[in-house]
């Protein structure tokens, strides 16, 4: 059902038909996002995202939303650390109009300085609302703890002060620069016809081939602390260590790793704080790999007196991973990662997605087949031993709120070389 085919200028162009849909989602992936900016670009690939939908030479943003309004269809974007990705879901007739306004959008976006304006001040009341979320602010603490003075420690949104200053020629440049052909993909999925979008991808999406521009710097993992006192009910916690990137076979084991020690409510971090302590209502771990680093984090919130008992218990649980898991826990996690995968192909939007990422980021389309051969062959040994792995890296604390009652790096250290 998947199928691929490159244009002569360098565009990969791939499908894949979905039986018993009547839709097809439409996704432009680039292989740029935060990560790529200078210091003074940062925040330009999340502006940049925003103003492609604010009008082009034969459209204006208005026509861009009725035209999907009239269709009962949806077309937006997003920015992450490595890409950029604009969509479009429509019902199977709608196809040609979805390549159409997409191609427009990326390749006759006017920037109007008018508009451009009016954006600005939306992203920086996005800004000021990031900052009256404690769950997202400790986020860019931890960051910036993490990769201090690097891309990976900025801010995707970025300063209201660096928003303000991006002009129509920094949108221009910046584009010009990184939104080339071999680090595009479009890609559709659900009732679509492989022959039918390559002629439509030739029609809309003439994209000049060009070489790509440069990348970004390898990261260089610090660690260290970032606690930030603020008048919170709750004291919001984050603990980090290195990990795998997305180019090692570990990273399957650290999904099954993330997913054993905080990924649901059966899980080891789940259970002992909340269940059996009482200590937040939520608290869980997460596996994030990039192209040459990658991150285990663990997300809790509690009162500020609790704050010293979570910290310790966060660290004890950690260093416990590199000991030995179960059978039980060991197929379990595998049965969620093959669940959550059969379950996301049940929508176009994701399959689509997912096509984009892949070829980008792994130069590849790797098929659930593929990635649960990948997810089985991981074994308890290797999650132990990716565990001791993780234990051994520098901590990286991010603590807002009351912070007084969190241990010292030293004490959580101790905690986590326990094992």
């Amino acid at each position: 059902m998947y199928q691929l085919t490159t244009l002569k200028n360098g565009l990969r162009v791939a499908t894949e038909f979905l039986p018993g849909v009547e839709s097809v989602a439409v996704t432009v992936t680039c292989g740029v996002g935060a990560r790529y900016e200078s210091a003074k670009d940062n925040g330009i690939s999340h502006l940049l995202e925003h103003m492609a939908f604010k009008g082009t030479r034969t459209r204006s943003a208005r026509d861009i939303a009725e035209a999907f309004d009239d269709i009962g269809g949806q077309i937006n974007a997003y920015t992450s650390m490595e890409l950029t990705v604009y969509y479009a879901k429509v019902l199977k007739e709608d196809i040609r109009l979805a390549c159409d306004v997409l191609g427009d959008i990326l390749q006759n976006s006017i920037f109007d300085e008018k508009e451009l304006m009016r954006e600005k001040d939306v992203i920086i009341q996005e800004i000021a609302m990031h900052f009256d979320t404690p769950d997202d602010l400790i986020m860019d603490y931890f960051d910036d703890a993490a990769f201090p003075g690097q891309p990976l420690g900025r801010s995707i949104l970025s300063t209201e002060e660096n928003v303000a200053s991006h002009t129509r020629d920094d949108l221009i440049r910046y584009m010009d620069t990184h939104y080339r052909t071999p680090r595009i993909v479009l890609s559709a999925a659900g009732a679509v016809d492989h022959e039918t979008f390559v002629k439509l991808a030739e029609e809309y999406f003439a994209l000049p081939g060009r070489e790509a521009g440069p990348g970004f710097d390898i990261a260089k993992y610090h660690g260290g602390d970032q606690r930030v006192e603020r008048d919170l009910e709750q004291l919001h916690l984050i603990f980090g260590l290195p990990a795998p990137s997305m180019h090692v076979p570990d990273y399957y084991t650290l999904q099954l790793y993330a997913s054993i020690l905080g990924g649901g409510m059966s899980s080891r971090l789940f259970q002992e704080v909340r269940e059996k302590r009482g200590l937040a209502y939520s608290v869980y771990s997460m596996g994030s790999s990039y192209e040459d680093c990658g991150l285990l984090t663990v997300h809790a919130a509690t009162s500020p007196d609790k704050a010293g008992e979570l910290s310790d218990v966060l660290a004890e649980q950690i260093a416990a991973m590199g000991t030995e898991v179960s059978d039980i826990e060991l197929k379990r996690a595998k049965n969620q990662q093959r669940a959550e995968l059969l379950m996301a192909r049940e929508g176009p939007y994701a399959v689509s997605a997912w096509i984009g990422r892949h070829l980008i980021m792994f130069n590849e389309y790797r098929q659930v087949k593929d990635i649960t051969a990948r997810i089985n062959a991981v074994t308890k040994q290797d999650i132990a031993r990716i565990g001791q792995d993780i234990a051994r890296g520098k901590l990286t604390v991010a603590a807002l709120g009351d912070v007084s009652g969190v241990h010292s790096s030293d004490e959580l250290h101790t905690r986590l070389k326990a094992s």
